[in-house]
């Protein structure tokens, strides 16, 4: 057992398998592509906030 265990957390699909969208109504449609919308504000956040603690980080460690 190791001292410090990772956590074990599920990681991203190596490629993006579209749905097919044969028998998708249009109310169908927009729903996804809203859902699709919230999961990339979602995304974008997380790049944001990775960002900002990279940015934190070197700041801190910054030699000058």
């Amino acid at each position: 057992m190791a001292l410090f265990e990772e956590e074990e957390r599920p990681r991203p699909a190596r490629g993006f398998v579209p749905p097919s969208f044969e028998g998708w109504s249009v109310s169908d449609l927009e729903a996804h592509i809203v859902a699709l919308r919230q999961e990339i504000a979602r995304a974008e956040a997380a790049i944001a906030a990775r960002q900002a603690q990279k940015g934190a980080a070197e700041a801190f460690f910054r030699k000058e």
